[in-house]
């Protein structure tokens, strides 16, 4: 029998405010995951804490916006805390309809005033092995940008399942295209959206998409089909376009 099609989807979820923060678009977003319904969702930009928008706004969740985006649709949520302020955090989280087995957030900091970090967690899938889901938001500088891909594939590779099916996702700010090298080589991975000599999807900014941020790496899985969401309504909810996959496992 076939293992079951996986659905994931990948957003920076921009704190949840619409693009130049004009209006806080925290519970349109919800609306709009759960309308998209995926298995899996690598969010970046998310919202932990943040005292002075819960003083501005009447309407400002009482929990963190993983929690707040989870409740009674994904029944796992994790979130990795990189950027720390006075008045609050933010960071990547992966939300889940399947029990997360493990989660680990590796700081790949590599410039005191960009903090960043790579959410790690083991998803136990229906069948089959379990899953490791990355959720990353790199650099905006390239050097930054070399290092982190030097470092999570060192990490990635460090594991007791080398060959575990394995997803990396998120907001690779790889302006120039050169991500897809160490995770090719190093990892075995592949681009969902680069098949056949294609570069991958423009998804910034979100009302006409221009450049080549956002990305979904996988291995151990075959590509069955893709999505960009991109215009309205998505353009009022972050400056970014959401990512969609449709997977199956090799060996089914």
């Amino acid at each position: 029998m076939p293992a079951p099609a996986l659905h994931i989807t990948t957003f920076n979820i921009h704190k949840g405010f619409s693009q130049f923060n004009r209006r806080m678009m925290v519970h349109e977003l919800r609306e709009r995951l759960r309308h998209l319904n995926p298995d899996i969702v690598f969010l970046q930009e998310v919202q932990g804490l943040h005292l002075g928008h819960a003083e501005r706004h009447h309407n400002w969740p009482a929990e963190a916006q993983h929690e707040f985006l989870a409740e009674n649709v994904w029944q796992a949520a994790a979130y990795g805390r990189n950027m720390r302020y006075d008045h609050g955090h933010h960071g990547n989280a992966i939300l889940s309809r399947f029990p997360i087995l493990s989660t680990h957030n590796q700081d790949v900091t590599h410039l005191q005033f960009e903090r960043r970090g790579l959410l790690h967690c083991r998803i136990d899938l229906p069948e089959g092995p379990p899953v490791h889901c990355v959720s990353v938001h790199l650099s905006l500088f390239g050097h930054s940008r070399k290092k982190q891909l030097a470092a999570l594939a060192d990490y990635l590779n460090a594991m007791d399942e080398p060959e575990a099916p394995l997803i990396v996702a998120g907001d690779f700010n790889d302006w120039g295209n050169r991500a897809g090298k160490p995770l090719e080589q190093r990892l075995g991975m592949r681009e969902v959206f680069s098949q056949h000599g294609r570069a991958p999807v423009r998804s910034f900014p979100a009302a006409m998409p221009m450049f080549r941020l956002d990305r979904i790496y996988v291995r151990g899985f075959a590509v069955t089909r893709t999505e960009i969401h991109h215009g309205r309504p998505w353009s009022k909810i972050s400056d970014h376009a959401a990512l969609s996959a449709h997977l199956v496992r090799h060996d089914s």
